[in-house]
């Protein structure tokens, strides 16, 4: 009987390539966003007065800063961590490392449970998604026309962009989890076998002990060919020969 994960199992990803080129493009697609954050957020350090967003009293009521230092140097922090966390994904499906690959699929199950808690969150209090668009300013695109929305037909397109999301997410999982699998099956399959040829490279233990049997078994081939011509002889003095 075939369990749910061999059902599940190919070596393909995007019909096109295989699972470790699917994974090696996904890591340094997460690279190379992740790098963008990254130059923007070190930017924003750099000359905080032109980065920084004030959000006026005419939009919420308040002077609210939303881009202060410290969560400057939080996003920082977790870019530095993706950047290397995507990038020992890529080096393990590279050089087959089935462990590199390990915290990059975490991230992945952790991101996936948190856009599906979102979707929850939107079935449950399906108010927050208009509390949520009355909170954006005033110059948002096509906000006005987004409000007069009905609710159940705004969360339902809510819903329908966040399954398709959700989905998406769930087939880049699969692709990596199928390329931990192709990594680690090859690393516990392969058997390597020593041939002793011309051509070949073998261990200098190996040649040590190659060496040493056939010592024994000339010695124990002289020895019994001695032995034997020492029964001739006595055989055929005791005849008279």
């Amino acid at each position: 009987m075939i369990s749910p994960w061999d059902r599940w199992y190919s070596t393909s990803c995007c019909l096109c390539c295989h699972v470790r080129t699917g994974t090696i493009i996904l890591g340094i697609w997460y690279m190379l966003i992740n790098a963008v954050v990254l130059l923007i957020l070190l930017s924003a350090l750099n000359d905080p007065v032109q980065y920084r967003y004030h959000l006026t009293s005419s939009e919420l009521g308040t002077d609210i800063d939303v881009m202060d230092d410290a969560n400057i140097c939080i996003a920082t922090a977790i870019s530095l961590l993706m950047i290397l966390i995507c990038g020992m994904a890529t080096y393990g499906a590279y050089k087959q490392h089935a462990a590199w690959i390990i915290p990059f699929f975490c991230y992945q199950i952790f991101d996936f449970a948190l856009n599906t808690l979102v979707a929850i969150s939107v079935v449950v209090y399906p108010n927050t998604v208009q509390d949520y668009i009355q909170q954006l300013p005033g110059t948002f695109p096509y906000k006005e026309d987004i409000m007069s929305t009905n609710n159940m037909c705004l969360v339902f397109a809510v819903l329908l962009f966040i399954g398709c999301i959700l989905s998406f997410k769930a087939y880049l999982i699969g692709c990596v989890w199928n390329c931990y699998r192709y990594v680690s099956g090859r690393g516990t399959t392969e058997v390597l076998v020593y041939v002793t040829t011309n051509d070949t490279t073998v261990s200098p233990r190996y040649l040590e002990g190659v060496r040493y049997l056939k010592l024994n078994y000339l010695v124990i081939y002289t020895i019994k060919y001695f032995r034997n011509k020492r029964k001739v002889y006595f055989r055929n003095k005791r005849k008279g020969y």
